[in-house]
């Protein structure tokens, strides 16, 4: 069903056929793949009795299977309590940063960027504008990226080529001679300058001529543009540009429950108006009125019967639905834990343990788009930097190392309980008194459950309420 309804969707020949792709992908998870289906799913017949076909009707009933798998991992990817955390040996370094960083509202940034790249890439702009940095998220179906030929894993350059009508680049304030024909819109980025091009019309095969007005040079020496391949092993597009749909292996399936759902759904609605049959002879006189208070007369040889559709057709429905349900979120190792089914709060480690698929899906996504992207845009923070004058508000900042070491520190995946908070308590404890771990290494191993951002400024606040006298103050050896 899922080719059929993708042998639907128009393809444009002068596009590359990793864009309908991609496209076809982002319907999926936007939920407006049966958008290009003729027929509303209570449409049985045409207007000249023509029965229309289950393949071209639009399912009334629509479970959002990749929404749901790809909000779930995303959530554990970059919510709130999941955000990694800046680190680097030069604490200066980390703490501009992680203070840049959260200025350009980066959480909020990666979110969106793991939403929309869950199709297979996304692409993250930088800009310098004032002194500060700002992100935004690119869709790929319309970038090609070029790979430098010494360093394949570093961008060339990046080109976004797409068709849109005349009316729209007036609308922007270009002269276009006929509004009603369509054109190119055409931008590039290299590692000196952000290229725009005049719109070209379809029929012109000849280069694009650049735009001065729009274009910017940049001067960085490296392309703004961070390029996130979703998940290793893509296998459905087959293209270097981009790593595997999150939600690709569920998409047939889902389908088949959306289906199943409306067709139980319409089987319902006719439970409730019973189709009535009547064998002739029949004896009825004038128009019949169907009710409780108007019996129906047949003759001795007639019969009348009431066709009703048994209930457990629907029980074996939702039975069906719910194996595949099952089904499919194993198969894009989706969240299949019943909240009913838990009496008593748990521990972090045992809800671990209940969604291990889930979390195996969201552990190969931080590699994405954490090395792969967080990394790489905090990268381009500090080479920018050596370029610009950065600024945090009103106030300039030092100019930072470039090649500081970088990494990122992961919170836990689920919150400690109270039983695991002591017993980590009582296990660092154990080791710091015993010399085997610095008091620093047993704050930072707590920072993340005690939202503890600033462990220096923590350890001198510890310093600080520790009276001299004690063993434990920092500097009771030296007195």
């Amino acid at each position: 069903m899922f080719q059929t309804i993708c042998d639907l969707i128009p393809s444009d020949p002068g596009m590359p056929e990793r864009a309908r792709r991609l496209d076809i992908l982002r319907r999926a998870l936007n939920g407006t793949l049966y958008d290009v289906l003729p027929h509303d799913f209570h449409e049985e017949r045409t207007q000249s009795g023509d029965y229309i076909p289950l393949r071209l009707r639009r399912p009334s009933v629509r479970y959002a299977m990749a929404r749901i798998v790809t909000e779930d991992s995303v959530a554990l990817l970059f919510s709130e309590g999941h955000f990694p955390t800046v680190d680097s040996p030069d604490h200066a370094t980390r703490d501009t940063l992680a203070a840049l960083l959260k200025s350009a509202h980066l959480n909020e940034i990666m979110i969106d960027a793991a939403l929309r790249g869950s199709i297979g890439s996304i692409a993250i702009l930088m800009r310098i504008l004032g002194g500060r940095p700002f992100f935004s998220v690119l869709d790929t179906i319309n970038l090609t990226p070029c790979w430098r030929p010494d360093a394949p894993d570093t961008l060339a350059s990046v080109t976004e080529r797409y068709k849109l009508p005349g009316a729209n680049f007036a609308a922007a304030g270009y002269a276009i001679p006929d509004i009603g024909e369509t054109y190119w819109f055409t931008r590039c980025w290299d590692d000196q300058a952000e290229i725009w091009y005049l719109p070209q019309p379809v029929s012109d095969i000849g280069p694009p001529q650049r735009d001065p007005d729009r274009s910017i040079t940049h001067g960085l020496d490296f392309v703004p543009l961070a390029w996130v391949r979703n998940l290793p092993g893509a296998s459905w597009t087959n293209d270097p540009a981009d790593g595997a749909c999150t939600f690709r292996a569920a998409i047939e399936t889902s389908i088949e429950i959306d289906y199943q759902l409306s067709q139980a759904g319409r089987g319902l609605k006719y439970s409730s108006d019973p189709t009535l049959l009547i064998k002739e002879p029949a004896g009825l006189d004038g128009e019949m009125i169907r009710g409780a208070g108007n019996a129906l007369v047949v003759s001795e040889h007639g019969d009348a019967k009431l066709l009703e559709i048994g209930g457990t057709a629907s029980a074996a429905v939702i039975e069906y639905v719910r194996t595949l349900r099952e089904f499919a979120l194993e198969s894009v190792h989706g969240n299949r834990a019943d909240a009913s089914r838990l009496s008593a709060a748990t521990s972090g480690r045992a809800l671990e343990l209940m969604n291990q698929g889930l979390l195996w899906l969201a552990d190969n996504l931080r590699i994405s788009y954490g090395e792969g992207a967080i990394l790489t845009l905090a990268r381009m923070v500090l080479r920018a930097g050596a370029k610009y004058q950065l600024r945090l508000g009103d106030a300039a900042l030092a100019k930072l190392d470039e090649h500081a070491p970088l990494s990122l520190i992961w919170p836990h995946w689920y919150p400690s309980s109270s039983v695991d908070r002591q017993n980590d308590a009582q296990t660092l404890a154990t080791l710091t008194a015993a010399g085997l771990m610095s008091k620093q290494t047993a704050v930072k191993s707590l920072a993340d459950a005690y939202d503890v951002e600033d462990i220096p400024a923590e350890l001198n606040r510890i310093a600080e309420s520790t009276p001299p006298s004690d063993p434990k103050h920092p500097n009771r050896d030296k007195e």
